[in-house]
């Protein structure tokens, strides 16, 4: 670990919530995909926890071990040039102690910032209480400042997709965690499930804070989500359902049209990919 490669890093990333333009952030799940994404110009890379799972071979929902996530975050870290920020689920812990500690992992790992979420589970029994949350926020940040690193916190409510209690109630109950995550030294506020233009807008009007978006089909266009003052828009597990989604075609267009023509059509040269991980292997080895 260079700290202070890093914290120049962190702060590289940092400025990138504040304009001029809205952060697009393609979630990686591994060092090749990574890979593809700093040469098509990204300028952070940001992991996708359930992308990461699946890749694994686990379920979403924190079912992946901390050890091994980090481990994913660790190797994207060494192989590209640009900061990388972790979807690091709910910490894998339950208290503040917890958090310091995943927090010290996370930065050995090369990670300039993280999400955390505020649920542990699969359903709303899981919603961590506001205090705890709060708690465990001001320890991520504690820890990060001991360490020289201004780590990039990226604070979720699930209280949209969960969805968690009454909708009448929703909007209200998200702006107050998320205000008191930004009083607790969140860097960005993260609602994900909120698609619904004009709730977008009140969400950037009233939380003086950078407001991180979820990108869905539902959601406005990307270029009326800058207008309205989103600062990040995070494809989630987006790309690598959409690249599973491409195994699954070209899977049964091989069994049931017993051909392999779209195979072809669109893939990566494989001379391209090879010089993507030659870089790697001789950075490493430099």
């Amino acid at each position: 670990m260079n700290v202070r490669v890093q914290a120049e890093k962190a702060e590289q990333f940092r400025k990138l919530h504040h304009g001029p333009r809205m952060l697009v952030l393609a979630n990686a799940w591994d060092v090749v995909s990574a890979r593809i994404l700093e040469e098509c110009g990204h300028p952070a890379i940001a992991t996708s926890s359930a992308a990461v799972a699946f890749s694994r071979g686990y379920p979403d929902g924190q079912r992946i071990p901390r050890d091994e996530m980090l481990d994913v975050v660790a190797r994207i870290a060494r192989a590209v040039r640009v900061p990388v920020t972790a979807d690091l689920e709910a910490g894998y812990g339950t208290t503040a102690k917890d958090m310091a500690e995943m927090t010290k992992a996370a930065i050995d790992a090369g990670a300039i910032g993280m999400n955390l979420e505020d649920v542990t589970g699969d359903d709303e029994r899981s919603h961590v209480a506001l205090p705890l949350q709060v708690e465990k926020i001001r320890a991520i940040r504690e820890t990060a400042k001991s360490i020289g690193v201004p780590f990039v916190l990226n604070a979720r409510t699930d209280i949209y997709l969960m969805p968690i209690g009454p909708e009448a109630t929703r909007f209200e109950r998200a702006l107050e965690r998320l205000r008191a995550y930004r009083d607790a030294g969140a860097d960005c506020l993260f609602a994900p499930g909120v698609y619904d233009g004009e709730t977008i807008a009140k969400l950037v009007k009233a939380v003086p804070a950078p407001i991180n978006i979820l990108a869905n089909p539902a959601c406005p266009p990307m270029a009326e989500l800058e207008k309205i003052g989103v600062a990040r828009l995070s494809a989630g597990s987006g790309i690598m359902r959409a690249a599973m989604g491409v195994v699954q075609r070209i899977g049964k267009e091989i069994l049931q049209a017993r051909s392999c023509e779209s195979m072809f059509t669109g893939a990566t040269p494989y001379a391209e990919l090879n010089r993507m991980m030659n870089r790697r292997a001789n950075e490493a080895s430099a």
